[in-house]
């Protein structure tokens, strides 16, 4: 058997074990497939997302279902003003050992586990805030000079409130980079908040059951980067990222006047990783120029800023995103 006729029977299986994951987690996540699916995309690509929705939405149901599904180690931390570095890293206690003398031990913190809950991040100070942001990139943290490795696979599933904003302290563009994307959790629709009525509300509730392993994990993001990738996803990837930077010769006049700053490499990598999750998650082999579209918004809009002007006008990252992709030779029309 070629090559290329295992890699599709990996990519086969790894598509049916997914659909049971997506199953398993829409039977306690009701009605937001769309959710999961971005969820589920920056598990698949061994990185991080920003949960952005009103308190009450399931967001907190949503990772805890995820960490049971996904068979991972999970903690959640509430993010407050007082809360320190010390608090989410661990530190340091001074013992007395048997013999007398005294000597120091690491107690880790909540960070060391697999899937790391940040419930609304923003409520903590920045302080608090860079304390993932070495932990977020290269998955270890340095306490009291030493490098300590995190468990493998390491992710954060943060959630702010985008209404409350007195007494928060705005994510920095540095760490706002480092979520692969950004996962607005809408209202249900009637229909759908029927169904959330009649499921939670009675003697008995949904439970969640495992799917997938750690090590299984591992395995799917590995596979997951073995996927092709056709050249005109790879050149369609490349000019929607430049066209949002207001200095690239491609950039529109309406980003050239609304854009501060636009999104730098490391949105291309995330559109290069999400576009491949979405076909798994939707059983294709390889992903789709309709990929690039699906995944524009979620990608680019915490990687990116308007200008005051732009801002003083109404305008939004979203609705410039929605008029750039109409814009790129109809392709955008469907999103």
């Amino acid at each position: 058997m070629t090559e290329d006729a295992n890699l599709v029977i990996e990519i086969e299986s790894l598509c049916d074990k997914l659909g049971q994951a997506k199953e398993a987690i829409t039977k306690r996540f009701i009605g937001q497939e769309r959710v999961v699916d971005l969820t589920l995309s920056a598990l698949l690509c061994g990185g991080h997302g920003l949960l952005i929705g009103l308190p009450g939405l399931g967001k907190t149901r949503l990772v805890d279902t995820l960490s049971t599904v996904m068979g991972l180690n999970g903690n959640r931390v509430q993010f407050t003003p007082d809360l320190m570095p010390a608090d989410i890293l661990g530190s340091e206690v001074l013992e007395k050992a048997k013999g007398g003398a005294r000597e120091f031990r690491f107690v880790p913190g909540p960070i060391f586990c697999q899937l790391l809950m940040a419930d609304e991040i923003n409520r903590a100070s920045p302080r608090t805030q860079s304390a993932l942001l070495q932990a977020m990139q290269e998955k270890n943290v340095t306490v009291a000079g030493a490098d300590r490795p995190l468990d493998a696979p390491f992710h954060v599933l943060a959630t702010q409130n985008p209404i409350e904003q007195e007494g928060t302290y705005p994510l920095p563009e540095a760490q706002l980079d480092r979520f692969l994307v950004q996962i607005d959790v809408p209202y249900p629709t009637r229909d759908t908040e029927k169904d959330i009525l009649l499921a939670t509300t009675g003697v008995a509730e949904e439970e969640a059951h495992q799917v997938f392993s750690a090590e299984e994990l591992i395995a799917a993001q590995t596979l997951l980067r073995r996927i092709p990738v056709g050249e005109n996803v790879v050149e369609m990837i490349l000019d929607l990222v430049r066209t949002f930077r207001p200095g690239d010769p491609s950039a529109s006049e309406a980003v050239r006047e609304s854009v501060a700053w636009g999104p730098g490499p490391r949105a291309a990598q995330a559109l290069m990783m999400t576009v491949r999750a979405q076909a798994l998650l939707h059983g294709r082999l390889a992903p789709s120029p309709q990929d690039v579209i699906d995944m524009a918004a979620p990608v680019l809009s915490h990687r990116m800023a308007l200008t005051f002007v732009a801002r003083a006008r109404g305008e939004t990252v979203g609705d410039l995103i929605r008029e750039t992709l109409a814009g790129m030779d109809g392709i955008g029309a469907a999103a």
